[in-house]
């Protein structure tokens, strides 16, 4: 719980530099769309007891924050639609002590589709490797709302927690393609129970566009 307060500071001091920013003025240097998928099924994890996919899809503003040696620092806000498969493999995750099992085992047991809505800020460091080709590498966090229930998570409030790794490619003039990998996970910090959550590690690629 920890580092999930630290990085709630750490994007609260972004977001608060570039509020100060008189230049900028709010104003993102770049524009972008980014398209991921994720499962829980991987070579690093994979949880038997469920299955889990997503598919995302993110609106990007960048904004640039500070240039320190030969890193870039910028701050990402993401507005996303996930769209989202699971299913309870292992009926035995619903334990005899709960209300209602029976039923609740029939429910979970199905597949379900779901969906989760919410906004995400990233902060990320950029290093170029050669003329036109950076590597980056970021963490971010969103506030997110899930619209169905499932053994492993609540529906309503939720947080995801993202960390990527990635090249950006200046393609055209003003244009960067960008194509990466993330670890990924989604909980709610005990505001509701249950409270077990998902990881994915998943691919990404996206799209942007300078403004300047």
């Amino acid at each position: 719980m920890k580092y999930r307060f630290l990085l709630i500071i750490l994007l609260f001091i972004s977001a608060t530099i570039v509020c100060q920013s008189k230049t900028n003025k709010l104003k993102p240097a770049k524009i972008g769309v980014l398209y991921n998928y994720g499962a829980n099924e991987n070579f690093i994890f994979d949880d038997p007891d469920y299955t889990y996919t997503t598919k995302t899809i993110k609106a990007q503003a960048f904004y640039e924050l500070a240039n320190w040696k030969k890193l870039n620092f910028e701050l990402i806000v993401q507005p996303q639609i996930q769209f989202l498969n699971h299913q309870l493999l292992n009926k035995w995750f619903v334990t005899p002590d709960q209300d209602n099992v029976q039923e609740k085992i029939a429910e979970f047991t199905q597949p379900k589709k779901m969906n989760l809505y919410g906004v995400e800020f990233g902060f990320v460091v950029k290093k170029k490797l050669i003329s036109k080709l950076d590597i980056q590498g970021g963490i971010s966090l969103g506030f997110n709302y899930i619209d169905t229930r499932t053994e492993r998570l609540a529906k309503g409030f939720t947080f995801t927690e993202n960390f990527s790794l990635g090249f950006s490619y200046n393609a055209f003039k003003k244009s960067f393609i960008y194509l990466g990998t993330n670890f990924g996970h989604v909980s709610n910090l005990d505001f509701q129970k249950p409270n077990d959550g998902y990881n994915i590690l998943g691919v990404e690629v996206g799209i942007s566009y300078s403004l300047k």
